[in-house]
């Protein structure tokens, strides 16, 4: 079958599909190459969403557990793992089978298959039952995300050795479960079987938890981790996996030395790989950089004209919501408007119990790159709300240009953090100053509070914090 399209989008995940819907949108012929039935890529299928319904789970169990400290005893949870697993699937094929509804709704042809590049201008499409698709198109976006990444050591072929795929796909809850990696992924995972009833450890080889984030922050969730997994290593790496019986050995280096442990299950979460080994791309004139990472410009046209990418393929940060706007990006170059890709904040969100979230310049960047700031902090102990909530362990901060009072940073530890992370990411992008922020009237008792008391901070006029501000 011969087919001829405007813009060829291959990846149906947030980038893919976002920008096959915008193009349709602005009146181009759109068509849209993904190997699953829907739209809707690892995020939807097998990251962001079945995460987010079993981390609601694991709150929720949680919380049951806690209201005891309220007078409510509901008894000890019971766990339906079939049934979890069922509504967990059920709201994937809710999500992605929408996703489909709105691609026809656009006029989208969606080609279910795999995609192979034949040149600067075409590609074939072979479909699972064989059938063939040569496709020509004036522009394409690559889409094609990133994988789980599984170095070395990490490589063990066995059903007992998880990546976040698997893990997402609850197969069991083990007795115990070792969490390689203490990112994003491995404690937001590793919360979840936590909540569930395994003993959880987790191996990090850096100093600290949540590399990149600033340390008081952290601070928040790794308190609580340290209450709810059985251990947190840090320093420390697996130099070996082997299979044993029906669980994993695994051999683990850190500052002590060597030592050996038996786990049920080993989840491995050190990462990603952005998928650039694209089928055809050698026939395209499209660059990669030394860590896989396909080179763009500013509009996210690779060095091939036609050609532009987006999402986890094109590099740091790998978030879905940077995907999205990417692809915005690219299909408003391709249909010849002014776009380019320079935003001055990406929230980036720890879906953890309590929730971690930061926008813009980090207190820890900040100094790296000797940039002089301040920084207001409001502590959650002194929110009405937070406290209501029996969740006062919490922090809000600000990182301020002095002389300007213009607010370049934001971040949240706390329940709710990656709701709150929003006001402040609007907050940078509009060039707001503290005093804006904090002439802002917010409604109380609410944890949003926590923002506009943080600016008040700053001048020394917190109405439930007493700090004077520090003269210059």
């Amino acid at each position: 079958m011969n087919r001829s399209t405007q813009v060829a989008v291959i990846g149906g995940g947030p980038g893919g599909y976002a920008a096959a819907f915008l193009a349709a949108d602005l009146g181009m012929r759109a068509t849209l190459i993904d190997e699953a039935p829907n739209p809707g890529g690892v995020c939807l299928y097998r990251g962001c969403m079945p995460s987010k319904a079993l981390l609601h789970v694991a709150k929720v169990v949680t919380e049951a557990r806690e209201a005891r400290n309220w007078g409510v005893d509901f008894g000890e949870p019971a766990l339906d793992v079939d049934r979890l697993r069922g509504w967990k699937d059920e709201a994937v094929s809710r999500l992605t089978g929408g996703l489909g509804q709105l691609s026809s709704q656009r006029g989208v042809s969606y080609l279910h298959g795999r995609a192979e590049l034949s040149g600067p201008t075409s590609a074939r499409v072979t479909a699972a039952d064989g059938g063939v698709t040569a496709l020509e198109f004036e522009h394409a976006i690559l889409a094609t995300g990133s994988r789980p990444a599984a170095p070395g050591p990490l490589a063990l072929d066995s059903d007992r050795v998880w990546d976040s795929t698997r893990a997402l796909e609850l197969p069991s809850v083990p007795g115990s479960l070792l969490v390689v990696g203490g990112g994003y992924i491995g404690l937001e995972l590793g919360s979840v079987y936590a909540a569930l009833g395994s003993r959880v450890t987790v191996v990090e080889m850096t100093a600290g938890l949540l590399p990149g984030a600033d340390r008081d922050l952290v601070a928040v969730v790794a308190r609580r981790l340290a209450g709810t997994c059985e251990a947190v290593l840090l320093e420390t790496t697996v130099t070996a996996l082997a299979e044993d019986g029906d669980g994993v050995s695994v051999t683990l280096e850190g500052k002590d030395g060597e030592s050996a442990q038996r786990f049920d299950r080993v989840l491995v979460a050190v990462g990603r790989v952005p998928n650039s080994d694209v089928p055809g791309l050698d026939r395209t004139a499209v660059g990669r950089d030394s860590r896989g990472f396909v080179v763009v410009d500013g509009q996210r046209r690779t060095a091939e004209p036609t050609i532009f990418a987006v999402g986890d393929l094109v590099g740091e940060p790998m978030l879905a919501h940077k995907a999205s706007h990417e692809a915005r990006v690219a299909v408003e170059a391709i249909a010849g408007h002014k776009a380019v890709f320079e935003p001055a904040a990406i929230p980036a969100v720890v879906f953890t119990d309590p929730e971690v979230a930061w926008c813009g310049l980090t207190e820890t960047q900040a100094r790296a790159e000797g940039r002089k700031v301040e920084v207001a902090k409001f502590p959650w102990g002194a929110s009405g709300r937070a406290v209501t909530l029996d969740r006062p362990a919490g922090v809000t901060k600000l990182v301020i240009e002095p002389e300007s009072e213009r607010i370049l940073g934001v971040g949240i530890a706390g329940s709710g953090a990656g709701e709150l992370i929003a006001e402040g990411v609007v907050a940078i992008e509009m060039g707001a100053t503290a005093s804006d922020l904090r002439l802002c009237i917010h409604p109380h008792p609410t944890l949003s509070e926590t923002l506009m008391e943080s600016a008040e901070v700053f001048f020394g006029q917190s109405t439930h914090v007493y700090r004077p501000r520090r003269k210059r």
